[in-house]
């Protein structure tokens, strides 16, 4: 098989898989609906069109740096129905979570012809590509190209992604988690996040089964005196 690698970093990130109403959460790492609704953007594809080669895409990916979760609570008026004195209605109040200086690389296993497309259709996006939402740009270079082999060979062997900034701060070896698509019968956690449409009048979404492991990664930059703080950001 064949896989494509990506990097997501950018200022802000957010991932939601359950939001509801006036909360919109995020995951700790990004969604499988999410990736392929960029690789779509990428490749021109409106959310009426069809997706059905990128759901048989397998997925995962490593968290270089987590980042860690900000709340952003906004408020909204509605302009299109103003009040009999010329006021205007206020709309209810929400919060939106984010995560912050984040960095991710992820893959999806596949044919070679269709990662190909994929790949120079990011090289040069027919629209915007974004984190998870519209919010949230892109940050540097997103596609590090294809490799041969197997999602978690590939996951496995990718340099790691760490700013230079994290990189100091953590010991000399660090480890990576990494969230893959589950092979039949393997045991992990179910997640409702297949995007069957991507259509604003129905958005569909099936459930995937996902597994964990973790990679050892050497840091020569990193210090010989472990940050403790390190790991609260996201307490």
């Amino acid at each position: 098989m064949t896989v494509l690698v990506l990097r997501l970093a950018g200022p802000l990130q957010s991932w939601g898989d359950s939001s509801r109403f006036t909360t919109r959460a995020t995951r700790r790492e990004p969604t499988k609906s999410g990736v392929i609704g960029l690789l779509a953007a990428a490749q021109g594809r409106r959310r009426t069109d069809s997706i059905e080669d990128l759901l048989s895409l397998r997925f995962g990916v490593r968290a270089d740096q987590p980042g860690s979760v900000v709340r952003d609570f906004q408020t909204a008026m509605d302009w299109s129905h103003p009040k009999r004195d010329g006021g205007v209605n206020s709309m209810p109040l929400s919060h939106r979570y984010y995560l912050a200086d984040a960095v991710f690389v992820a893959a999806v296993e596949g044919e070679p012809s269709l990662l190909e497309a994929l790949d120079e259709a990011i090289a040069d996006p027919v629209f915007p590509l974004y984190l998870g939402r519209r919010s949230c740009p892109t940050e540097g270079q997103v596609s590090l190209g294809v490799r041969d082999g197997d999602l978690l060979t590939a996951l496995t062997n990718e340099p790691w992604c760490a700013k230079p900034w994290q990189q100091r701060r953590l010991p000399r070896s660090v480890r990576l988690q990494i969230a893959y698509d589950a092979e039949p019968g393997q045991v992990g956690d179910t997640v409702r996040d297949i995007p069957l449409s991507f259509s604003p009048e129905r958005r569909e979404y099936g459930w995937r089964d996902v597994a964990t492991t973790t990679v050892v990664v050497d840091n020569p930059i990193g210090s010989d005196e472990p940050d403790w703080f390190a790991g609260l950001e996201g307490a």
